[in-house]
């Protein structure tokens, strides 16, 4: 019982995390790019994470509760951004999901294609609910950006992840 209510209470907490890295940036950028769609992609970085130090379960749960909660709670949400952001999430789940269980590639290069396929992701929703093709036309600056930034996130991960693990070594020690 004690693990459960530990489990449910780091998933809350970086639940909020995640929430509120997304809806900052959301905020931020926005003033900076004037583009809705253009972030950094931080919030990402918790899934990384709970890919990597927890389960994939518990990081596609964060993701999913994220996605509805920004959905409803931040400033210019609308149905069209919801399912942009929840068919980015899913595609850069599931390849990033992917990648992870093959064990060859480092969290960095993991991060990298979640960011290519979240821009997939919302590039294909954005021509099924605008019934065009031509917006395919800015994939090749969204491919581009997601290099960097998945670059960006994966290396923050990296350096989290690295300092979870050995404060939960440190923890166990103590016990």
């Amino acid at each position: 019982m004690k693990r459960d209510t530990r489990r449910l209470v780091l998933l809350a907490i970086l639940l909020a995390v995640s929430i509120v890295l997304n809806i900052v940036e959301r905020l931020v950028l926005m003033g900076f790019t004037g583009l809705p769609m253009v972030r950094l992609g931080l919030a990402n970085v918790v899934v990384l994470i709970l890919l990597y130090v927890h389960s994939p379960k518990d990081a596609f749960l964060v993701l999913i509760l994220r996605i509805l909660v920004v959905g409803f709670l931040a400033p210019g949400s609308t149905i069209i951004t919801f399912l942009l952001s929840l068919s980015g999430g899913l595609a850069a789940f599931l390849a990033m999901y992917a990648l992870k269980t093959t064990g060859r590639f480092t969290i960095v290069s993991v991060s990298v294609a979640g960011a290519f396929f979240h821009a997939v992701g919302q590039i294909l929703m954005a021509m099924f609910i605008l019934a065009t093709e031509e917006v395919i036309f800015i994939l090749p600056i969204f491919l581009a950006l997601s290099v960097p930034t998945g670059i960006l996130t994966g290396l923050i991960a990296k350096k989290s992840v690295e300092t979870i693990k050995e404060k939960l070594r440190a923890y166990s020690h103590d016990e």
